[in-house]
């Protein structure tokens, strides 16, 4: 099963590369990913799938609002409120 999550994050030095460091490391394969500026940000959609069934896209959601640099995250069109 394949889920979508959209992100808003900072554009700073390596802010992506700790994304999609986050994202394999907790147990997610990257199926696509998009991209567009949005300001001063950048919003990213990501297709991911779980390595095996126990992975909770829900868990994945918390981990990456606690990324430095994510400001909003969702898992469906509409954006969480903004992280600090």
């Amino acid at each position: 099963m394949t889920d979508t999550v959209h992100i808003l994050i900072d554009r700073a030095d390596g802010a992506l590369q700790r994304l999609i460091g986050l994202v394999e490391r907790r147990g997610f394969h990257i199926d696509a990913m998009t991209m567009a500026p949005e300001g001063s940000a950048l919003a990213v959609a990501l297709t991911v799938r779980g390595r095996d069934v126990g992975r909770s896209i829900d868990n994945l959601g918390l981990q990456i609002d606690r990324l430095v640099g994510a400001r909003r995250i969702s898992n469906d069109a509409t954006f969480r409120s903004e992280a600090a």
